[in-house]
């Protein structure tokens, strides 16, 4: 029986993939830093703590998967699932934006997990490079899914496509045929995704934190279950009445924009300078540029006006109480309001203590948001792929500042020269969180050696992140 077309594209990719541009190599060199780094400060949150670990207490697995910045030795199903939700928790690893929002390191988890159960069991010989190129395919898969074809416009999470591109990619790690590929992507879209509800109001929390990690774990365990002979589905896209296409999108298939290379890695976003949702930065970096010039001047504020793009207007436009970090990560006026007030936006502005300043909600009580229609076409684009916002505030005796507009934030492609000294300077202050400094200038050393980072081996790579 013949295989659904997006099921044989993805096998065929994985199978047997084209020859990757130094670019893409050197910009997965960068996103396996940044992931990492992201991973390391999470460690400074007892919420996303609580969650590592062994299910049951003092478990011991000979040979497992290493938990950076932790002492914890995994299977590799768990510790892709901690890997991956620290990667996540703050919202500060890469991004991709398009009709279906990720985060391509989301797959990282699942992807750094296994590569370290095999160097140190049944290929002693993998390496970052294979790591990296990886991540380009998984990243690929993710992004190029995402492009145009679109789950939150029916309510589910984008974290399908991790567990797709996961299983993917890990299962070929594992020395998957072309027809085990096969199976085990057909398993990926069969378990489909959770609701989104989590990410929105009134029921934002912490799950969108762990979700990646959730549904990376599951692509391993589906890429060893498929390696164990467990069968595959030919059509669960296409089958009328019970295929996904059916049941979700009125039979309508999925698409792809343009054919599977390394697009995705090659303009991937990163998030330079503060963790925040990522339709909302350019927002954020105006909100600072004007900081210098309201911060003394609150009272005087009559309103502040914001344009910006549709789906910024669909995923982070909150107004009323925010219950929690998560809730307030993904409003863009608070961290609008943090912009104004401080200069600056980290983790923990985020956090109850910073909340709880009357000054934020005055600001955002004076916003009002809207689409401009232009960021709205720049934003899909592939030529431009721009995230743009635009702030004008306006005082109670007339006078205007700005509009202050940003097109494309800092970690875009468009700007990435410019942001790789920020980007090492993020890494830098991300593993002094938890690291020496000895050890943290060891570590970002080794990512600035480019050709000595991709022939290290991978069992020597995680040692340099273990406690």
């Amino acid at each position: 029986m013949k295989y659904d077309e997006i099921i044989v594209t993805l096998a065929d990719y994985v199978h047997a993939p084209p020859v990757f541009t130094q670019e893409a190599y050197h910009t997965a060199a960068l996103s396996l830093a940044d992931a990492l780094g992201c991973a390391v400060l999470a460690l400074k949150f007892p919420q996303c703590t609580k969650l590592l670990g062994p299910v049951v207490p003092e478990t011991i697995v000979p040979h497992g998967s290493r938990i950076p910045g932790t002492q914890y030795v995994l299977d590799p199903i768990l510790a892709a699932f901690d890997i991956g939700s620290m990667i996540r928790w703050l919202d500060y690893n890469d991004t991709w934006l398009a009709a279906e929002w990720a985060h391509p390191s989301d797959n990282l988890g699942g992807i750094l997990a296994v590569a370290d159960y095999l160097g140190q069991t049944s290929n002693p010989k993998i390496t970052v490079h294979d790591i990296l190129r990886a991540m380009i395919q998984a990243y690929e898969i993710q992004g190029g899914l995402a492009l145009e074809n679109s789950f939150n416009r029916v309510g589910l999470d984008h974290v399908i496509f991790v567990k797709v591109a996961t299983a993917a990619v890990v299962a070929k790690m594992l020395g998957a045929s072309h027809q085990q590929l096969l199976d085990v992507i057909s398993n990926a879209w069969i378990d489909l995704g959770p609701l989104r509800t989590y990410r929105h109001a009134p029921n934002t929390g912490s799950r969108k934190s762990w979700a990646a990690g959730d549904a990376t774990s599951r692509g391993v365990q589906l890429a060893y279950m498929i390696m164990r002979g467990e069968m595959g589905y030919p059509t669960p896209l296409s089958t009328k009445k019970w295929g996904l296409y059916d049941v979700l999108f009125h039979g309508k298939p999925f698409v792809f924009q343009r054919p599977l290379d390394c697009y995705v890695m090659e303009n991937i976003l990163f998030k330079v300078s503060f963790p925040a949702e990522f339709h909302a930065q350019t927002a954020v970096e105006s909100a600072i540029k004007l900081h210098p010039h309201v911060k003394d001047r609150l009272e005087e504020i009559a309103c502040i006006d914001i344009e910006t793009h549709e789906s910024a207007l669909r995923i982070i436009d909150k107004v009323g109480v925010l219950r929690n970090p998560a809730d307030r990560d993904h409003c863009l006026q608070y961290m609008v309001a943090i912009g104004l007030l401080h200069g600056t936006l980290t983790a923990h502005h985020y956090e109850d203590h910073e909340a709880s300043n009357p000054k934020i909600d005055v600001l955002r009580n004076k916003m009002t948001l809207k689409e401009n229609k232009q960021y709205s076409i720049d934003y899909m684009d592939p030529d431009k792929r721009s995230i743009a916002n635009s702030i004008t505030i306006r005082l109670h005796s007339g006078e205007t500042l700005g509009p202050i507009e940003t097109q494309y934030p800092l970690g875009h492609r468009k700007r990435r020269q410019e942001s790789l000294g920020s980007l090492f300077d993020k890494l830098d202050a991300n593993l002094r969180s938890h690291f020496s400094e000895k050890q943290s200038e060891k570590i970002v050393a080794m990512f600035r050696d480019y050709e000595k980072l991709k022939d290290m081996s991978v069992t020597t790579f995680v040692g340099l992140f273990c406690d």
